[in-house]
């Protein structure tokens, strides 16, 4: 039968006194190796409390650019209040005595840093069995928090608490550094719509930009245009999720948008020869992008995230449509029940696009209320069981066209894009060009003969 201190040590979290005492002994035997060790280590991960407390001493010693030995050490203990009287200066003898050479301090860092993944393991292990009891929680909800956790731990985030504003800075500093180097004058993916992009600065990083209009305004065809600029000259990796078309369906209107073949002529197969000269090129130039389609009708927030995490170099994640996805929790058929997962929906977008580091571009629908307006231009109150929808999102965009109010318009193929909430810039209309047989927008100073 074990005894009390067996069981005890068998419930310690995972460590080695051994490969702690080794670092910290190879920073004494040979102060050069400190920039390896402090690139690698931090304090919390010593699980030792004294070897912590001595590894503090020498991270704030080299942050500071002092002299790091045994007497610097010590003082930094009596200043910090963890010095013990005899006892610390015994265990740095100790730990250089323990060590006979700094040449193996790499594989000492190596058990170190594994047995701190060991115990950040344990420790999120244990916290999703706690969820469990709790009995609080959906399955996909559990299920969501587990891959978060374990994610946070495989892209060592796991600490995400109070930061030095210094720390920040640096961040800040080296991206404007980047954007300074740049060939470009936005700082975000381009959306291929010079004045659109002039006025949100590009598609930003963890933004939520929110596209909404009436049915037949040209939501998915913009989408699709934005989706096909930044697939074509990013470089990167752009997902597209529709819970409306068909996969067959959105080639079709890629292929159309890349070519300026009438998308009737696309449909039915009557095609000239030029035209299919055409067709051939721009299959061509669409395989020579990393633009992903996912025709999941069913999708959540959840699936989503968990497709595209794996994914090396993504750039952008567009979604049609909003009002189509399903919550966590499944269906909800009352309004009010819909409002609240609507707006539950919403929020995971904002911190999809927040974990995931990309632009989300999700479309929406709006309600009839326009209709009923004289000026029949959308307003932020227009968007459909909104809830925290423009709350959440970042950019607010809406598409109008008078033409398709009006059909003696003067002008049927002017369209504004309406931008009624930024958070980069000021809100302002654009004024952009409908193609209504390539069902596609582009600047409004395009014409057909430049291309």
């Amino acid at each position: 039968m074990a005894s009390i201190e067996d069981e005890l040590l068998l419930r310690q979290l995972p460590h080695s006194v051994e490969a702690e005492q080794a670092v910290l002994g190879s920073i004494l035997f040979d102060v050069r190796c400190v920039p390896e060790v402090v690139d690698q280590l931090k304090p919390n991960d010593f699980y030792i409390q004294q070897n912590r407390d001595i590894y503090e001493v020498i991270y704030e010693l080299f942050n500071y650019a002092k002299t790091i030995d045994a007497v610097s050490i010590l003082e930094g203990m009596r200043k910090n209040g963890t010095y013990q009287d005899q006892v610390s200066y015994h265990y740095l003898l100790q730990l250089l005595d323990a060590t006979p050479t700094a040449s193996n301090v790499k594989e000492y860092i190596a058990i170190v840093k594994d047995k701190t993944l060991l115990r950040q393991v344990a420790e999120t292990a244990g916290e999703i069995s706690a969820l469990v009891q709790q009995g609080t929680e959906t399955g996909q909800m559990v299920l969501d928090v587990a891959e978060q956790k374990f994610h946070d731990i495989r892209e060592g985030r796991t600490y995400r608490g109070l930061i030095p504003i210094a720390s920040v800075m640096i961040d800040v500093y080296d991206r404007l550094n980047e954007l300074a180097l740049s060939d470009s004058d936005i700082p975000g993916l381009p959306t291929g719509l010079v004045d659109l992009d002039r006025a949100i600065s590009g598609l930003n990083k963890s933004d939520l930009i929110l596209l909404a209009a009436r049915p037949g305004m040209g939501k998915t065809s913009m989408a699709l245009n934005i989706l096909l600029k930044a697939g074509k000259t990013s470089g990167k990796t752009v997902a597209f999720f529709s819970l409306e078309m068909s996969r067959e369906q959105l080639a079709m209107r890629l292929i159309s948008s890349e070519c300026f073949v009438d998308n009737k002529n696309l449909m039915t197969g009557n095609l000239s020869e030029e035209e299919w000269l055409k067709i051939s090129d721009a299959v061509d130039s669409l395989n020579n992008t990393k633009i992903l389609i996912d025709d999941d009708s069913s999708v959540t927030v959840a699936d989503i995230k968990a497709k595209c995490r794996p994914i090396k170099d993504l750039g952008l994640i567009v979604i049609d449509y909003l009002q189509l996805m399903q919550s966590a929790g499944g269906k909800s058929n009352s309004s009010e029940n819909r409002q609240q997962a609507v707006s539950e929906i919403s929020r995971a977008l904002k911190l999809m696009a927040k974990d995931l580091n990309v632009p989300v571009l999700c479309l929406s629908q709006l309600s009839r209320a326009n209709e009923s307006r004289s000026d029949k231009r959308p307003m932020l109150s227009d968007l459909r069981e909104s809830g925290a929808i423009e709350q959440d999102a970042d950019i607010v965009m809406f598409l109008y066209r008078e033409g398709y109010y009006d059909r003696d318009s003067a002008t049927p193929n002017l369209a504004e894009c309406i931008i009624a909430k930024n958070r980069h810039g000021e809100t302002r209309t654009v004024q952009l060009q409908w193609m209504p047989e390539y069902t596609a927008f582009d600047n409004i100073d395009w014409k057909h003969s430049e291309y």
